[in-house]
């Protein structure tokens, strides 16, 4: 038996919450990063301190990600695989 899909609107907040969630999510990796002496637009090329800005914005954003999916996943239930 098919698996019935979701409806539209229901993947539709599920797309926005998580690209609000990685927008969120990255820019507090940003200022954390920032806060911490760790630019990762620094003019300084790609040495040590720009790198661990960048994993940060990455982190961040990827958690805020998975925070937003985490949320939809309580209110809605699983969303399709």
């Amino acid at each position: 038996m098919a698996r019935q899909a979701p409806p539209t609107g229901q993947l539709l907040v599920l797309g926005i919450a998580q690209a609000a969630g990685f927008f969120v999510g990255a820019l507090l990796g940003r200022w954390l990063g920032l806060a911490l002496g760790w630019d990762a637009f620094g003019s300084n090329g790609y040495d040590t301190p720009a790198m661990l800005g960048i994993l940060l914005l990455g982190l961040g954003g990827g958690a805020g990600a998975q925070l937003a999916r985490a949320w939809h996943r309580r209110r809605y239930g699983a969303p399709p695989p």
